[in-house]
């Protein structure tokens, strides 16, 4: 009976998502080419080198030397083993859902449990600096100072979630003795994991540009539909419908009520709800707020990704979605306690604060971003005629 009930309930949700296609076609289509731009231009080809290089690193046996290496780190702070740095440093770098593909790829390794990967992926699955830095702080804001705030917010409270999803699931401790740090030890795991992969040169750089494109091709399409959902839930009204209830929750914790609609869009997906936070007549610290709280949620968009990734292992994704709602509470403390001493002492004394900060992360973001946005377009085309070629000769 309860299957039953579940398929009616997919059944007229599919159904009802084709009427409303076929009834804004053209609110479809926009939405459509908005998703298809953003993937295009940005996401592909910015992602594209951190899934080729994390897919040879692991064949190469590199992941195994930095998780020895790692180990008497990774285990006191977050209690995973030490690969979880290489899947840490990767997903901030990258963004999301990076973590979670990398998480499951090591998960159907063997190098993690299935607890330890539902810790790691509740804490790696971060947004990168490109898209922080670049899209929202100077796309959306044109404020290079807010990007720093919204950054180092996110990452240090992604952190503190990670301290707090160390005590998940803790009496199910997993048998391990804690490493001391020993280039030779870790050298040696490289060395035995670069010879059990045994597989010509050729064929692993043609299987790692393949899997990394394959995801990349699956994360543009959650973008597109998520894009056309949430045109499609303001066209039919039952976005301001669920702003409305969140307008309430708002006004409780005294926030303005006319920020719930963005909110609410930033639930569904993270850039067009970021664009409406920043074209709103509110003060900069309730902006920061809304944001953080919208970058800590990840967006249903990327949730529906991380579930498409980690339903190819054992990994359960409740823990990585109470981790968010971890991620939005702690986010928005952060971003209220940083706000004066990172951007408002910042803006009063005129000098560029955080220095190295912004040398090491805003400036490369930022030129990141404008590269992106004129050649990103060929990166993408290319990359998919590579594909294209390489499943044509995998058939052969």
């Amino acid at each position: 009976m309860k299957q039953k009930l579940y398929s009616t309930m997919y059944a007229s949700f599919i159904v009802l998502l084709a009427v409303m296609i076929i009834s804004f076609p053209q609110v479809v289509l926009k939405a459509s080419q908005r998703g298809l731009e953003v993937w295009s231009n940005v996401v592909f080809p910015s992602l594209l080198p951190f899934f080729i290089v994390a897919e040879l690193l692991i064949a190469f046996g590199v992941v195994h030397f930095i998780g020895v290496l790692f180990e008497p780190v990774m285990r006191p702070l977050f209690n995973v083993p030490g690969v979880g740095g290489f899947v840490w440093t990767m997903g901030m770098a990258s963004g999301y859902p990076s973590g979670a593909k990398f998480t499951a790829r090591l998960r159907q390794e063997n190098q993690l449990s299935r607890t330890e990967a539902e810790r790691l992926v509740s804490f790696t699955n971060a947004s990168n600096p490109l898209f922080i830095i670049g899209a929202v702080s100077i796309g959306f804001f044109h404020n290079q100072q807010l990007g720093i705030l919204l950054a180092i917010t996110h990452y240090v409270s992604n952190f503190l979630v990670g301290i707090c999803m160390r005590f998940y699931k803790y009496k199910e401790r997993e048998k391990f003795q804690l490493q001391h740090l020993s280039f030779r030890k870790a050298f040696a795991h490289l060395h035995q994991a670069r010879i059990k992969e045994n597989k010509p040169l050729g064929k692993i750089l043609g299987d790692a540009v393949q899997h990394s494109i394959q995801t990349l091709l699956i994360i543009g399409g959650f973008i597109i539909l998520f894009s056309v959902l949430t045109e499609i839930l303001r066209q039919i009204h039952v976005a301001d419908m669920l702003a409305t209830g969140l307008a309430f929750i708002l006004n409780l914790l005294h926030l303005p009520a006319e920020m719930a609609l963005p909110l609410m869009t930033g639930f569904f997906e993270i850039t067009i709800g970021a664009n409406e936070v920043s074209a709103t007549d509110t003060s900069l610290l309730i902006q920061a707020i809304i944001v953080s709280i919208i970058l800590a949620f990840n967006g249903f968009s990327v949730q529906a990704q991380v579930a498409s990734i980690l339903a190819e292992t054992d990994i359960r994704f409740a823990p990585y979605f109470f981790a968010r709602l971890l991620h939005t509470v702690i986010a928005s403390i952060t971003v209220i306690v940083l706000y004066v001493p990172v951007y408002k002492n910042q803006i009063a004394s005129q000098e560029p604060a955080m220095t190295a900060f912004s040398q090491l992360v805003v400036h490369p973001a930022e030129r990141a971003y404008l590269v992106f946005g004129h050649v990103g377009f060929m990166i993408t085309f290319c990359a998919l005629f590579v594909y294209l070629l390489l499943l044509l000769n995998n058939k052969r």
